[in-house]
């Protein structure tokens, strides 16, 4: 594994070592090698003008993610490269094609300045962090109050001394320092993320921290030599602009090259333990941001006025334009808030629903132990129910045997034998919930027969209620193999919810049918009740219509795993002409096969669950 592992990364420092050795090497013996005037210039501007679209290559390569903050963060350090380009278009338009010599001040400088604001704006987004908790629209902000405060300086530091009160010496000086301020930021960033991150994103803000302190001082140079009017494009004075360049490609390569790489260290271990902590830290961090970046308005608009010894026309125009940034600014950060406002009202009702939904469960657990309870007793009771019925049919047909009675007493001991049959099988359907078969026990099962059943025990107290059950079971029904206890448990949970349905609407007919279609065996329970509002839902867990207090969203969600789990669907639907139909599917097991241990009740007499 270590051979397999140091092979690329040799391979890539090879290559770099051999771009370095040829771009840089190659630029500065031509610097040195050409004298000065237009072919030296020509091919310094050309070179720097094609080296930008080398290094977006690179880094372009890695915002390929699916994570937006990595890509963001990628594109966000290519556009920086981007605006660069622009800078230096603008400078190579003007001393290839025009033959003019650069003007001061330049009108590029402030395209140069901006291209470093982007990749502030890609610090931000600390893409080391695993944890995602801000959406796109926090970087689309956020990069935007960077941009904003950066032009804001730009306009009151700069521009008042190249269109209010001409003074390139002022215009000039002013410059070099807000560009290698706004550059000492940049590297000043990369540092401390390179400090807090481990990893692969150690040695990537390493590699950006070090091409911003070689472009910081490369620009430092360029500039301070033109003003001493030495300088001339395609010297050795651009090989630290040219270095810092390949520096930042370097930062591209030697991402994707380690791409595979576990990029979380000891740090970040300890922050994902506190799963509280990093986006909290973060949000506290843009937030200070944001907040000190329009409280530095005023503070600057005062210093303006009191200590700066401006000209008045100057004094003016930084007024003005510190009253114009108020605008912008207090709208991004009033949105920012906004932003944040609706997430913490997102994630307090997220809250809410799961406290809600953890309190669904608990009542489901406490009715599950009154259900098992219950199981329990009614077994207890059924088998006690069972003996004095034994002897009940015991004795009526010996009655019925009997050749002394007459044709009345006969009648009688018949009705007692029927009445007595009806109790025990209702007995056996009550004992069948308190039965479980494992699924690897399941045998086959007559559906007509459970559908049978359930239907029966639900007609116990529909007496005096205008709801009537209509069965419809069809003839030669194959078999299916399960376990009938939890059948019977899911038809008679769907003929409880049709009931409670037409219970809305004063009564109404719950018609089940039995039918084989396609080697499935078919159930159909279709209700005359109000219909469903959203069919889609009604299998999710702690989803329901009815009151609180009377259900807990649970039951058809039990339905569907018990469904699934014998092989079978289960779906829903709206009848166009009223009312709602659910329909189960179960494989049918092959007549050849059910033929062999399985003999279907008589016909109009209840299957035994046993």
């Amino acid at each position: 594994m270590i051979g397999r592992n140091m092979m690329p990364a040799s391979r890539t420092t090879l290559s770099l070592t051999t771009a370095w050795l040829l771009l840089l090497g190659g630029y500065s013996a031509m610097a040195l090698w050409m004298p000065a005037g237009a072919g030296r210039t020509a091919f310094g501007d050309i070179f720097q003008c094609v080296l930008p679209l080398l290094v977006n290559s690179a880094l372009l390569m890695n915002a390929i993610t699916p994570n937006w903050r990595k890509n963001a963060f990628w594109m966000l350090m290519a556009l920086g490269c981007s605006l660069w380009l622009g800078g230096q278009f603008i400078w190579t338009f003007i001393e290839v094609y025009q033959h003019r010599s650069l003007p001061d001040p330049f009108i590029g400088d402030i395209v140069f300045f901006l291209h470093t604001v982007p990749m502030i704006a890609a610090l931000t987004m600390q893409p080391h962090k695993r944890h995602d908790s801000r959406t796109m629209l926090y970087g689309y902000v956020d990069f935007s109050l960077l941009l904003c405060w950066w032009v804001y300086l730009y306009l009151f530091v700069v521009i008042p001394w190249q269109y209010i009160v001409v003074n390139a010496a002022q215009y000039d000086r002013n410059y070099n320092i807000i560009y290698a301020f706004e550059n000492l930021v940049f590297v000043a960033g990369a540092i401390v993320l390179s400090m807090k991150a481990a990893g692969r994103w150690r040695r990537i803000y390493a590699h950006l921290a070090g091409a911003g302190a070689a472009y910081m001082f490369g620009s430092l140079l360029v500039n301070l030599s033109i003003d001493r009017g030495a300088y001339s494009t395609g010297s050795l004075y651009d090989v630290p602009m040219i270095a810092s360049l390949l520096w930042l490609g370097t930062a591209g390569v030697a991402a994707y090259s380690s791409r595979g790489e576990e990029d979380t260290g000891k740090a970040d271990e300890a922050q994902e333990k506190s799963p509280g902590n990093a986006p909290r830290n973060e949000v506290l961090w843009a937030s200070r941001l944001a907040r000190a970046a329009l409280l530095s308005l005023p503070l600057i608009g005062i210093w303006s006025v009191k200590t700066s010894g401006a000209p008045m026309a100057v004094g003016e125009f930084r007024i003005v334009v510190t009253l114009a940034a108020v605008l912008p600014l207090g709208f991004l950060v009033f949105l920012r808030h906004e932003l944040l406002d609706a997430e913490r009202l997102r994630l307090l009702r997220a809250s809410q629903e799961s406290i809600d939904n953890l309190k669904r469960l608990q009542m489901q657990f406490v009715q599950s132990e009154k259900l098992a309870s219950l199981g329990q007793l009614a077994a207890g009771a059924a088998h006690e129910i069972n003996n004095p019925l034994t002897a009940i049919l015991g004795y009526s047909d010996l009655l019925i045997d009997d050749p002394s009675g007459g044709a009345r007493a006969h009648s009688l001991a018949e009705k007692i034998r029927d009445q007595a049959r009806r109790t025990k099988t209702l007995v056996n359907n009550l004992l069948s919930f308190a039965r479980q078969v494992p699924s690897e026990q399941r045998s086959l099962v007559d559906v007509n027969a459970v559908v049978t059943s359930s239907a029966q025990l639900r007609r116990l107290d529909l007496r005096g209620k205008n709801i009537r059950i209509d069965l419809q079971t069809g003839a030669a029904i194959p078999a299916v193999r399960g376990d009938p206890n939890q059948l019977l448990q899911v038809f008679f949970n769907i003929i409880n919810n049709a009931v409670d349905a037409m219970e809305e609407v004063n009564g109404g007919t719950l018609t089940v049918r039995t039918l084989c279609e396609r080697g499935n065996v078919v159930i159909l329970f279709s209700d005359t009740g109000p219909g469903i509002s959203e069919p889609r839902l009604v299998f999710d867990p702690f989803y329901t219509t009815k009151p609180v207090g009377k259900g807990t969203g649970l039951g058809l969600s039990i339905c569907y795993g018990l469904i699934h789990d014998h092989g079978g669907q289960i779906s829903c639907y709206n009848r166009p002409e009223g009312g709602a139909t659910f329909r189960i599917e179960i494989p049918a097991v092959p007549a050849i096969f059910s033929s062999r241990g399985f003999s279907p009740p008589a016909h109009g007499t209840p299957a035994k669950l046993t």
